[in-house]
C-alpha cells in the first residue's frame, strides 16, 4: 500500500482526493493536514510515501511546506492546485514537487484515460528511488561531424517542468536556433506554464500558434490538447487521436520536424513516463539529425530516455546539467 498523507485547508477538497485514492485500492491514507505546518509535523512523524499538497493554505502554504518536507524527506509529493495558482505550482516543481494536477479534474466527469493517468504517475513517482551517479564511463557522447542546425524538439513528461526549467534557463539570450517542446501536461495549464518557462529562460517562450515560422532564440510550447507539428508553412497542429495514450505526442513532432529540416535537426529526449519520443528519434536519426536523451542518473523518471536509448539511434546520453552547454556548441556552427 501506498501511504499518503492529504494536505488541504478544505474537507470537502481533502474527502474527493481521498474518495479518488481509495478507490484504486493501492492508496492508504494515513492522516490529513488543514495547513502546510500540520502536513510537515505528520510527514516527519509518518513517513509517507506519498503527499498530496494544496497552495494556498493559513499558517503555512503549500510552496513553504514543500521546501520543509524536502529537508528530511524523499517521498513522492504532488500539488493539487487551481488555475489561478497554476504559475506557482509550476514553481513547487524546481522547490522539489514531483507533479501537480488541476482540482478541476477530480469530479464524476473524469475520464478512465485521465483516472489511468493519474494513477500511472502517482504510482511511478512513489517508486522512485535515491539514485547513485552513473558512472563516467556510461555516459555516451558519439562525436557528430559539424553540421548546421535549424531546428531543436523536445520530448518531455513527468519531471520535465523542472528539467526544462534547468536547461532553458542555460540557454544565452542570442542563442540561434528555435526550439519546439511537447511536455506531456495533464493539469491542462499550459498557459502558465509558458508563462512559469518564460519568466526563467533569457529566450522568448510562447504557446504555438498555428502558421508561425519558428524563429530563432523562441521557445515554442504545444498545447495540452493538439499534435504539434511543423507544416509547410511553418507550426500546425493535428487533431488525431493520442499516440501511445500521448496528445500531444512528441513523436509525430519530432517526424514532421525531421521530414521538414532534415539533417538540420536535434532532439532531445527528457525524463517522463513511457516511450514517447522513441519511435521519433528514430525518424530523426534516420533524416541525419542529431539524437539525445538524458540520462539515468539526472532523470525523475527514465521511461522516456530509455527507451529512446534502447532504438539504439541515440547519439548522445546526457546529464540534464550538460544538455545546455552541449546545444550551444552543436549550433554555433554558421552562425
Amino acid at each position: 500500500m501506498i501511504k499518503t498523507i492529504i494536505v488541504d485547508d478544505s474537507p470537502l477538497v481533502r474527502d474527493i482526493i481521498k474518495d479518488f485514492l481509495q478507490s484504486e485500492g493501492s492508496f492508504e491514507i494515513i492522516a490529513e493536514a488543514e495547513h502546510g505546518q500540520d502536513g510537515v509535523d505528520k510527514a516527519k512523524i509518518l513517513d509517507p510515501d506519498l503527499i498530496t499538497m494544496d497552495f494556498n493554505m493559513p499558517v503555512m502554504d503549500g510552496l513553504t511546506a514543500i521546501e520543509e518536507i524536502r529537508k528530511f524527506s524523499n517521498c513522492g509529493i504532488v500539488m493539487i492546485s487551481t488555475h489561478d495558482t497554476a504559475k506557482m505550482a509550476y514553481d513547487a516543481t524546481v522547490k522539489g514537487a514531483h507533479d501537480f494536477f488541476a482540482k478541476d479534474i477530480f469530479t464524476t466527469n473524469m475520464s478512465d484515460r485521465q483516472r489511468s493517468d493519474i494513477f500511472n504517475t502517482l504510482k511511478q513517482i512513489t517508486s522512485i528511488k535515491k539514485k547513485a551517479p552513473l558512472l563516467k564511463e556510461n555516459i555516451k557522447d558519439s562525436s557528430k561531424a559539424i553540421q548546421k542546425i535549424n531546428c531543436i524538439v523536445i520530448a518531455s513528461s513527468t519531471g520535465g517542468p523542472m528539467a526544462l526549467c534547468q536547461l532553458c534557463s542555460g540557454l544565452p539570450e542570442n542563442f540561434p536556433v528555435p526550439i519546439l517542446i511537447v511536455q506531456h501536461n495533464t493539469s491542462g495549464f499550459d498557459k502558465g506554464f509558458v508563462q512559469w518557462l518564460d519568466g526563467y529562460s533569457k529566450l522568448s517562450v510562447t504557446l504555438a500558434e498555428k502558421d508561425i515560422i519558428p524563429f530563432k532564440g523562441h521557445v515554442y510550447i504545444a498545447p495540452t490538447d493538439k499534435h504539434l507539428i511543423i507544416g509547410e508553412k511553418g507550426i500546425d497542429f493535428d487533431d488525431s487521436d493520442p499516440i501511445n495514450n500521448q496528445k500531444p505526442a512528441a513523436d509525430i513532432l519530432f517526424k514532421s520536424a525531421s521530414e521538414k529540416y532534415k539533417n538540420a535537426i536535434i532532439s532531445i529526449v527528457l525524463t517522463g513516463m513511457g516511450d514517447d519520443g522513441a519511435a521519433g528519434t528514430r525518424y530523426v536519426k534516420d533524416a541525419g539529425g542529431i539524437t539525445i536523451a538524458q540520462d539515468e542518473s539526472s532523470s525523475m523518471i527514465y521511461g522516456m530516455p530509455e527507451a529512446a536509448v534502447k532504438t539504439g539511434c541515440i547519439d548522445m546520453i546526457l546529464p540534464l546539467n550538460e544538455i545546455a552547454n552541449k546545444l550551444v556548441s552543436l549550433t554555433s556552427v554558421g552562425v
